[in-house]
């Protein structure tokens, strides 16, 4: 007869050796109407304090919780002087049954509503006022001799792709029946928001050219900009400036792509080379590629290629596709 300890001993190792429960998936949202109350704080904010130009994005980390960080000049892309030493980052938190979010760093207080932020830095105080940017190429008409990927109005030229009904968008995971050398590309896109999510797992994707080289999507909302983050070229290269904006936001890039070059054995002679605009703005220029990056589909060769949006398990949206070979 099995004695209890005997029992107790060996149900806890039958208990150990069982597989951990996975963990739920952070929610992910694809309208304002469902992501909540935090939605509508995050975004960015502009200004005058004390006669100089600010800017201020506030990032939703779920929860009730926030980060900020505030840019001399005015917001990336759009007056900030780009010295990263003096971006100062501070936490925040919207208390329950609250609709404000309170910042306090050192004698600086900001209180944000959602529509403005309210900055007190001794003695003296400014408001500033929520922005919604988009880009300056976003619904841009494809060239006469383009080929038109997809069109949200009847032409889809990625086969066995699904379409997202409400938003008009084809859905991540996608391949182009077309392949292309060298190329210019336009596409838009639009990132979920997924407030409890971090790093790679927060609204990622990516647009690979010819299937080898990656421009990653991802939700880097008030981050650093590196290379695993938006406008990123995974492992090669991090965005000059990271122009990434707030989930739900509709955001475009524009590529100029040059194929790799190889003599008549299959020698590679000359790497790919890439330019990058993200959201209208210069991230990438003439950037060298000396092989494919993380994940991607196809080996490096001299044959064309096709556009993939990659599915890495989130719900990220794309639409206005077209490519003109050179």
């Amino acid at each position: 007869m099995r004695t209890l300890l005997t029992i107790l001993l060996l149900s806890s190792f039958l208990q150990a050796q069982q597989p951990a429960a996975p963990k739920p998936k952070p929610p992910a949202y694809l309208s304002a109407e469902e992501a909540g109350e935090d939605f509508v704080i995050q975004g960015e904010y502009t200004g005058n304090l004390a006669g100089l130009a600010v800017g201020f994005q506030v990032w939703a980390k779920g929860k009730g919780e926030f980060e900020a960080i505030a840019f001399l000049g005015g917001l990336p892309g759009a007056g900030w002087n780009e010295n990263r030493r003096s971006l100062q980052r501070i936490q925040g938190t919207r208390e329950a049954g609250q609709k404000t979010v309170t910042f306090r760093h050192q004698k600086s207080i900001v209180t944000v509503d959602g529509s403005t932020a309210e900055v007190e830095e001794k003695g003296v105080k400014a408001t500033l006022k929520k922005e919604a940017r988009t880009s300056p190429t976003l619904g841009a008409k494809p060239p006469v001799g383009a080929v038109v990927l997809f069109d949200g109005q009847g032409v889809n030229r990625f086969p066995n792709s699904q379409i997202d009904d409400k938003l008009h968008a084809l859905k991540e995971g996608i391949t182009s029946e077309d392949t292309f050398h060298d190329c210019t590309l336009h596409v838009e896109f639009m990132l979920p928001f997924m407030p409890e999510a971090r790093g790679q797992g927060r609204g990622n994707s990516g647009l690979y050219l010819q299937g080898r080289y990656e421009v990653q999507m991802l939700d880097s909302f008030a981050l650093e900009g590196k290379d695993n983050e938006c406008g990123g070229l995974y492992k090669i290269a991090s965005p000059r400036i990271n122009m990434c904006l707030p989930p739900l936001t509709w955001q475009t890039y524009d590529v100029d792509f040059t194929a790799a070059k190889y003599d008549e054995t299959g020698q590679k002679l000359v790497n790919a080379k890439i330019t990058v605009k993200h959201n209208g703005v210069l991230i990438h220029e003439n950037q060298d590629l000396p092989g494919p990056t993380a994940s991607a589909p196809r080996k490096e060769d001299d044959k064309p290629g096709p556009v993939y949006l990659q599915n890495h398990g989130n719900p990220v949206r794309y639409r206005n596709i077209w490519v003109v070979r050179k």
